[in-house]
This record gives C-alpha cells, structure tokens and sequence, in this order.
C-alpha cells in the first residue's frame, strides 16, 4: 500500500460540520437552441388556505347570532308600554301674548273637536225621549238631508267634509229637536264658516224663516230663527219650527227644533243653541 500524500484531502473529522453545498448557477438568459430553461420554484397555493379562514369566519358570526337568540330566549319577555293612555291631559289655557295665533289661543278646542265628536253633543233633558241616539253619519246620509242630494254630496266632498255627529230628542209628543255637528278637514276653518254662511243665506226667504234671524248670545256668527209661518199639510197639525245655525272652528252646529202643539218659544231655542255652542 502506497503511503497518502499528507497534501491530500482526507474526509473530515466527524464532528466537523459540513460546509453548505455551492449555489447553483442562474440559468442563462436565454437557453442555447435544443436546450429548456431550468425550472424555478412552484408557487405556492393560497386557496384552500383563504376559503377556510372564510368559512371560520363565518362561523363565527353564526355562532353568536345564535348564542345571542338562546340568552333571549331564556329570559323574560319584556313588557311593551300600554296602546291606551287615559291619563293625558289636554294642554291648559295660555295667556294671550304679542306673538299669540288664533291657533294657539284655541288649543283647547282643536284638541276637544279632535276627539270623539258624539261627546260634544247636548245631553237629552231629562224626561225627554231619545228618538236617536248620538252616532255617526258618512257624507253619503248627511247629503240625504238637503232636497238636491246630488249636488250637495258633490259640495260637500269638495268641500273636505270629515264626518257629522247628530242626535234627536222629543219632550212630550210635541217638541222634537235634531242635533248635528259637521266637521270638516280644513284647519284654517275657511270650509266650516263658508258652509255655516251658506245655510244662513236662504233662510230669510219666504219659503223658509222669512226673517233675519237673532244671534246668538256668545257667538260672532251663530243665529236662530223661528219661522214666520207653519208648515202646513192636509191630515197634520200645523207645525211650527225653528233653527239655529253657528260654527266654531271647523264645525258647524245646525239645531232643528219643532213643536206640533203651539208657536215655537224663541228663548228656549236660544238656550239649546247657546248650551251647545260653548260644547264645542
């Protein structure tokens, strides 16, 4: 055996770590004709990695929408505030100032008049007979009132007509009065007072009052009259009548009042019409 030549590599000592391998060479630009560039390294896939902190994600928003629907529905319902409140209280009085309206100086009664109207009507006197009791009328049986239907129901809901409220009572088989409020739905009162005037107008014809009227006590507007002569058929008692027409707001209260046994007594037609008048 030759001996080794001390000049030569001899393989390490075990516990001589070994040296990195050499970087390998970056292929050329442009490989030589027959000859394929080296492959770099594979990208990596993002994926599958992405969908499933989506889906993680997701789960967890239903997770807690439905641990939140468990801890609401373990516990106790709670209570919803009453639909009906009897304790409100309609605003007091407010002394006129520089800046008062006509609004705000009848607070009082827009908020009454926009209540139930059936409840601002005269209670019968006692001993009196209901003929009907408070209730509603639609414009199509108010309009039934007035001799020309057709044109009137067309008035009317030009007009803005809401609603009426009427009631009727008699006093011993003689006096029969009828009640009605009719309301409309312009605030700035303009449709009530030009209907009030309206039914005024042509009660100074012969046909019907024959006369002018008398206010009545406490309104600017309101007027009764008793009519000249009775209403007159062949089989009936001759009957005497009477009629009060006044608004306030956006109402306006029409009184018919009847006898069938004597002359009507102005003062007491006065009286109901004052008496339901300072209602509203």
């Amino acid at each position: 055996m030759e001996p080794q030549d001390p000049g030569a590599s001899s393989p390490p000592a075990p516990d001589t770590p070994l040296a990195p391998p050499a970087p390998a060479e970056a292929p050329a630009a442009h490989a030589p004709d027959g000859a394929s560039a080296a492959p770099g390294p594979r990208p990596r896939r993002r994926g599958r990695t992405a969908a499933l902190i989506a889906a993680a994600a997701v789960l967890g928003v239903l997770g807690g929408t439905v641990t939140g629907y468990t801890v609401q529905y373990h516990r106790e319902p709670t209570p919803l505030p009453a639909l009906s409140q009897p304790d409100l209280r309609n605003p007091k009085p407010v002394p006129a100032k520089p800046g008062t309206t006509a609004r705000s100086m009848n607070v009082n009664r827009w908020v009454k008049t926009d209540g139930d109207l059936r409840e601002l009507l005269l209670p019968k006197p006692k001993g009196a007979k209901t003929e009907t009791k408070p209730a509603w009328q639609d414009l199509f049986s108010y309009a039934q009132w007035f001799e020309e239907e057709d044109y009137m129901f067309e008035e009317l809901a030009e007009d803005d007509f809401r609603r009426c409220a009427s009631v009727s009572w008699s006093v011993g088989g003689k006096v029969y009065v009828d009640i009605q409020l009719i309301q409309f739905r312009e605030e700035h009162e303009l449709k009530a007072s030009s209907f009030g005037e309206g039914q005024q107008w042509y009660l100074d014809e012969d046909k019907w009052a024959g006369n002018d009227g008398e206010p009545i006590p406490g309104s600017a507007d309101g007027r009764t009259y008793v009519f000249d002569e009775p209403l007159r058929e062949a089989g009936y008692e001759p009957l005497y009548r009477g009629r009060a027409v006044a608004w306030r707001g956006d109402v306006v209260m029409l009184i018919e009042y009847a006898n069938n046994a004597g002359p009507i007594n102005e003062k007491d037609l006065k009286s109901l019409a004052k008496r339901q008048l300072e209602r509203l």
